[in-house]
């Protein structure tokens, strides 16, 4: 085939259209023929231009002044702005090993076969680590190396697979649902007014109502439904052709291969009926199963847009501007994305706070419902951490910016939202390969069908042909299990529990025992200084909580929390070192002379000094190399939902176990409380790991921790839960996220995930027995084209309408979990 692309004159080069080199001969191959190019720059972007279908910026560039013409498309363009490190700021997370991530929002993405083509790509690419594809919420989260892969390359990966890729950014997610909206609207609209014109004719056609009429009007009303039935199949049917040429690309067959496949048959043989005059038509059937198959997208475009906006909405929150502090004092508003670690802003009351950081007001009162729900505004002292989004109440306030956008609380729970949706249940991935599987099999049925029925009625073969395509679709089964999945995240959402793993749904159902950190898990967290024993006489009382203070400053376990105020001044330490779950040890200048110095569990300080175990009910020691300088204890309060929810688990068949690297003495005290049988106390992290491993070896292990020695256990635990105020360790190694800080929410949890595995399973049933119940009557010829049509889609909407009942009720709670 020749090219229509215009050749540059001769001497210059095709790309740039400058003079090309007297010796060097550097060639690129566009639209199918080789092509003359000045340098390798100019080869690499002609190719990129080829490989991205870019070919009319080549066809309809003006040639006329070659040194004003652009060497990039518009579109090229603007993919690489993105590679901008200012514009990235705006929507790029930074790992410490110096990875880039990003959540990109795609159009154009139907299905699973669409996920998993351009999931397949991305994971080839050189420098992606990982590239995560759900086609429910059309995202792709990715992580790549900058260094070896630009994110230019990335997006321009996606659009040549025919896809529009671009960083999600959650204020415009309204603008685009509008859009897509818009998009299904206007075709439903088409459809549907269509399919009443078509109808009206059909019944007339069918039922006798013009059968007195000769057979040239009975073709005119042919005619007449070949022009209204037209405009659908054109242009309604569009998304359902898209969907099965990207999933025939994929090697993937979907139910939109079916789909499509109905349609133009049934409008191509009704189009030769029209014009033969032989035969009869179905154009009522096409304009009809457009019209309900686009409906039930459309109703499930809505369920997706409730699951994913919760989160999307936190971001919208944060404003557009923030008043900062210059170097006079004065004040300068200044956009967000430009405020940097170390500034100061001030924040009125009535305003939202723009970036994370510490409280340098004396006090405050700050609404922060948008994280966690809860609506009572939650007092803040003088260095307490506030976080963008939330609100502030009662007076104006300053703040030190400790961190800003994509590197906020807020911006993680959205991230750890779009993970969530971006990971599948297993039992969600088989129905998912089972509707696959059943594209397959219903695609040789049909060739099956057609072959029988030449011999039995050849006349009969095509349209019972038609109607096993149509009603044997398995568009309920590829419906069962995302609007099941994303109906639970919103219910959680709306509860105040965030799901990081959708694993966890099925994984929930066989776990009956359940492993409890105590400090900050059991009890609130909220500790004080119970008693304190001075046992060295060498010291003052002052020089000792001066040290005790100062090495737990460098601690941020929560026993160390009450020592932090114990005095404001500061001992002189160097060679700090942090011991986890156990304590710290330091270098101590005082006077003239230092000393070796710890402060920790008694365990800890008994390798110094082996009569550290006596001390009990002390569970903090502080000691020189030479001596033991104090001991204290350390005590805080029982979570007030601690005891109901104990119980409703033990109801439930749970096993209640307490790990906590705590003392056996106020271990004990707690779990005599809350009726506890099995206790391990002065656990090390190492110790909390290998029990939890043999725990598992007799069955599935729920585990609940908030600190950071417990994010090994948490990601060895076959579910695990924490709290929103935990350490960060332990909310990237947790499944789930209660970010109201309330225990009550594994009852809320375990009762939303068994709705959900009910739900889901009565989704799947259900297209299952429909699907396979209806084959024998499809085939056998009893099932006309527009019946099949109408059933497929009565099925459909029925698997949509069961999954939103998750929906409802999403702030309370429902009945008990069950298996």
């Amino acid at each position: 085939m020749a090219s229509t692309l215009p050749n540059p004159p001769e001497g210059l080069c095709f790309h740039c259209l400058q003079p090309l080199p007297a010796h060097d001969e550097i060639k690129v191959r566009v639209d199918n023929r080789e092509r003359q190019v000045c340098c390798y720059g100019c080869q690499a972007v002609a190719q990129t231009i080829d490989e991205q279908n870019l070919l009319h910026f080549y066809q309809f560039r003006d040639t006329s002044n070659p040194l004003q013409i652009p060497l990039l498309p518009e579109e090229l363009q603007q993919l690489e702005a993105y590679d901008q490190e200012e514009l990235q700021e705006q929507f790029i997370q930074r790992s410490d090993s110096g990875e880039k991530s990003t959540s990109l929002s795609v159009d154009g993405m139907t299905c699973a076969a669409c996920a998993w083509l351009i999931e397949k790509q991305l994971q080839g690419l050189a420098g992606v680590s990982n590239a995560q594809v759900n086609a429910t919420t059309e995202r792709v989260s990715i992580q790549w190396q900058p260094d070896k892969v630009k994110l230019s390359t990335i997006l321009q990966q996606i659009a040549g697979l025919g896809y529009r890729a671009l960083p999600f950014q959650a204020a415009t997610q309204e603008q685009d649902f509008k859009r897509r909206r818009r998009y299904f609207v206007r075709r439903i609209g088409i459809a549907g007014i269509a399919t009443m014109q078509v109808m009206m004719i059909a019944v007339a056609l069918y039922f006798g109502v013009v059968s007195e009429l000769d057979q040239s009007m009975r073709q005119f009303f042919w005619w007449i439904s070949l022009l209204f039935a037209t405009p659908v199949l054109l242009y309604s049917a569009q998304p359902f052709y898209l969907s099965a040429l990207r999933s025939i690309q994929a090697r993937q067959l979907n139910m939109d291969v079916p789909v499509t496949l109905a349609l133009l048959s049934a409008y191509g043989a009704s189009v030769y009926a029209t014009f033969s005059n032989q035969g009869e038509v179905y154009f009522e059937s096409v304009s009809m199963f457009t019209f309900l198959l686009l409906v039930g997208r459309y109703l499930e475009l809505l369920a997706k847009q409730k699951a994913i906006a919760t989160a999307a909405n936190l971001i919208k929150l944060l404003p557009a501007t923030a008043q900062r502090e210059t170097a006079s004092g004065k004040l300068e508003a200044v956009a967000v994305h430009k405020l940097t670690q170390g500034d100061v802003v001030q924040v009125l009351p009535g305003q939202t706070l723009p970036a994370d950081g510490k409280l340098l007001t004396d006090q405050a009162e700050v609404n922060e419902s948008m994280l966690t729900g809860e609506s009572v505004p939650v007092q803040h002292q003088y260095g307490d951490t506030v976080f963008a989004g939330t609100l502030n109440q009662s007076q104006p306030i300053r703040i030190g910016v400790e961190a800003t956008q994509q590197s906020t609380v807020m911006a993680k729970i959205a991230a750890l939202q779009d993970q969530a949706l971006a990971t599948k249940p297993r039992l969600a991935e088989r129905a998912e390969k089972l509707a696959n599987q059943f594209v397959k099999q219903l695609l040789i049925l049909a060739a099956l069908t057609f072959f029988v029925w030449s011999f039995i009625d050849p006349s009969e073969a095509f349209w019972v042909t038609l109607a096993v395509l149509v009603a044997t679709c398995p568009c309920a089964l590829a419906l069962a299990a995302p609007t099941a999945v994303t109906g639970v995240v919103h219910r959680l959402n709306k509860q105040g529990v965030l799901l990081r793993n959708t694993d966890a749904i099925e994984a929930l159902r066989d776990c009956r025992t359940l492993i409890v950190d105590k400090t900050g898990t059991l009890t609130s967290g909220q500790f004080s200084i119970a008693t304190t024993h001075q046992l060295s006489q060498n010291y003052t009382a002052e020089a000792i909580a001066t040290l005790a203070g100062s090495l737990e400053r460098h601690s941020e376990h929560p026993l160390a929390t009450p020592f932090k105020n114990l005095t404001s001044e500061t001992a002189s330490l160097e060679a700090v070192k942090v011991a986890l779950g156990n304590g710290i040890e330091a270098l101590w200048h005082h006077g003239q002379s230092q000393c070796k110095v710890r402060i920790g569990s008694p365990r800890y300080i008994a390798e110094w000094h082996p009569d550290a175990l006596n001390h009990s009910p002390a569970n903090v020691l502080l000691a020189t190399a030479d001596e033991l300088l104090a001991s204290y204890q350390v005590t805080d309060t029982l979570r007030d939902d601690v005891p109901a929810t104990l119980s409703k688990l033990r109801q439930q068949g749970f096993k209640v176990i307490m790990l906590t690297g705590d003392s056996q003495a106020n271990a004990q005290r707690v779990a005599n409380q809350l009726d506890i049988q099995q206790v391990q106390a002065e656990c090390l992290p190492a110790d909390k790991l290998a029990f939890v491993k043999q725990q598992q070896r007799q069955g599935p292990v729920l585990m609940i921790g908030d600190g950071i020695n417990d994010g090994p256990v948490l990601a060895q635990a076959d579910v695990s839960m924490t709290f929103g105020h935990a350490a960060d360790l332990a909310r990237q190694a947790a499944d789930i996220v209660a970010m109201r800080n309330d225990f009550a929410a594994l009852t809320r949890l375990l009762d939303s995930t068994a709705k959900s595995r009910r739900i889901l399973k009565q989704n799947i049933i259900w297209a299952l027995v429909y699907n396979i119940g209806i084959i024998p009557i499809a085939v056998i010829g009893l099932v006309t084209p527009y019946i099949a049509a109408i059933g497929m889609s009565v099925s459909s909407l029925l698997v949509l309408a069961n999954s939103l009942r998750l929906y409802r009720g999403s702030s309370g709670t429902d009945t008990p979990a069950t298996k």
